[in-house]
């Protein structure tokens, strides 16, 4: 049984202010991000912005009024989230994520996608 403790970032806390999302983790750093990463808290009211729980033991936090998630790694290793292009597209985000996971197929990685592009180049 491995008794050490575990070295995976957690959020004790978090906080959102006017200009960026502050996390405390259980191991006493703090780091924070530009609010602007998320589009979603940006374009949230304050009290959407309050209402946020804990995701598992701290590995992320989860706005459910406006269908957020961020994780620990992702502030991290600073993963912000794309906006989508137009108003239309961010008013389909919220129903398109619960049916891509059923239709949901994995995409080529780079070394097959290489290979496929050298023998459509081995052909021409």
């Amino acid at each position: 049984m491995n008794t050490a403790a575990s070295s995976d970032p957690r959020i004790q806390e978090v906080r959102v202010t006017d200009d960026e999302i502050i996390a405390h983790l259980v191991d006493g750093r703090v780091i924070s991000v530009p609010l602007a990463w998320s589009w979603r808290l940006s374009d949230a009211t304050p009290a959407q912005r309050e209402n946020f729980r804990l995701i598992g033991t701290g590995q992320g936090v989860h706005w459910p009024d406006i269908d957020e998630d961020i994780s620990a790694e992702g502030m991290l290793h600073g993963i912000p989230a794309r906006r989508p292009r137009s108003a239309t597209a961010a008013a389909r985000v919220r129903p398109a994520r619960s049916e891509a996971s059923a239709r949901t197929r994995m995409q080529p990685t780079r070394e097959k996608r290489r290979a496929s592009a050298g023998r459509r180049n081995a052909r021409g």
